[in-house]
């Protein structure tokens, strides 16, 4: 039976952020850059909720690049930050030495959110694979190309060579799997209300007017439901 058939688990992943740097970010053209960065953050947020161990490099932070985006550091401000010249993160030994060190206990899905996707994040996945039993799950909503086709075609070449696609709440939700799991309950749908749009905003309207959540008052009116109607 394919590995590729097991969803993904706290237990069985890692997870690294490639570039995400303000530098890399001004060229990326495939997605809205402040949807962007809320997806990158929303995704690290996830992996903190769930303890999944997490990798973070960069490339010519002082020459080009910039420093990785602040909201990513502060969700992990206590990880070291690899930096590196090559454009490809598994020419790095640092690199390489974290993945192995998080795979120890079989954490061979190895989530991946990177800039740009048509050069650091396909050239690490396609050498990783290449070298290693590690499967790759490219987080497209969290990544980022120089244009729409850059970003498509990089993603439509990485899939043909055995990349999973997914996306950062795909991501998020296949973790928490089922909502009897109350010890990360309240932190997942917090989060989705800080980031998923929709999604969030439907979590806030289920508990103020279906379940009847605590009322909330703005500036002197009430906001939510009455509690005594």
């Amino acid at each position: 039976m394919s590995s590729k058939l097991q969803v993904l688990t706290p237990q069985n992943s890692q997870i690294i952020f490639i570039d995400q740097q303000p530098q890399m970010a001004f060229g990326v053209q495939s997605i809205d850059r402040q949807v962007l960065k809320n997806n990158v953050v929303g995704l690290a947020k996830a992996a903190r909720i769930f303890n999944v161990p997490t990798t973070i490099t960069t490339v010519e932070t002082d020459s080009f690049s910039g420093n990785t985006f602040p909201e990513l550091l502060a969700v992990f401000p206590d990880n070291d930050i690899l930096e590196r010249t090559s454009m490809n993160s598994w020419d790095d030994q640092n690199v390489r030495d974290a993945l192995a060190k998080n795979a120890v206990d079989g954490r061979k899905k190895v989530v991946v959110a990177g800039l740009w996707t048509e050069v650091c994040n396909t050239t690490f996945a396609l050498s990783c694979m290449n070298d290693t039993d590690y499967e790759i799950y490219m987080v497209a909503d969290a990544s980022g190309g120089t244009s729409v086709d850059a970003h498509k075609y990089a993603m439509d070449r990485m899939v043909q060579a055995g990349v999973v696609p997914v996306t950062w709440q795909q991501v998020l939700l296949e973790w928490q799997r089922d909502w009897a799991r109350k010890e990360t309950y309240d932190a997942v749908t917090s989060l989705v209300k800080q980031h998923s749009g929709a999604y969030g905003m439907g979590i806030d309207y289920a508990v103020t007017h279906v379940h009847g959540g605590s009322e909330r008052v703005s500036h002197g009116k009430r906001i939510g439901p009455n509690p005594a109607k």
